[in-house]
């Protein structure tokens, strides 16, 4: 596998991230939205509210993110490790990847005002509980120049259960 970061050129409607988000991939995706004044927690399903000003949408292969840049227009970024995805630009790099675990915080870590959610087809991997071996779980895969060693970024993404 490859990795490929690559941007879409032009800003997108509302309508034509929907759709992107909607046609990406044919694995259980999952959605974190962010708001100003909240964040959605890793849901199975696109709000009602959607689209939020910026979010993600992660699987177990790409993770594609937005940013409002004006009212009703976003940029996109897509972040993946299946080589070249079509209607994207590549980002200049020489990019390789890394997966690592990643960890849920509990429902009552107290660093944040309320619990994040969590869907119950994810394995969070709370810091000491068992894991939940026949689902999904919460990983984090880095992208970096091969060149310099330099993280880039830092996507969310799902190890599927073997």
């Amino acid at each position: 596998m490859s990795a490929f970061v690559g941007v879409r050129k032009q800003l997108l409607t509302q309508e034509q991230l929907k759709e992107l988000l909607q046609s990406t991939s044919n694995q259980p995706n999952y959605y974190f939205l962010r708001w100003p004044h909240k964040v959605s927690g890793i849901v199975e399903e696109l709000p009602e509210e959607f689209p939020s000003p910026e979010g993600q949408m992660f699987n177990g292969d790409r993770e594609l993110r937005w940013k409002q840049q004006k009212p009703g227009l976003y940029t996109v970024i897509i972040l993946s490790n299946n080589g070249e995805i079509a209607g994207f630009t590549a980002i200049d790099g020489n990019w390789k990847t890394q997966q690592r675990a990643a960890y849920g915080y509990r429902t009552d870590e107290t660093r944040f005002p309320r619990s994040l959610i969590y869907p119950e087809s994810l394995d969070p991997r709370f810091s000491g509980d068992k894991t939940k071996t026949n689902q999904p779980k919460l990983a984090q895969r880095y992208f970096i120049d091969a060149n310099t060693s330099t993280v880039h970024f830092v996507a969310l993404t799902v190890e599927m259960p073997q």
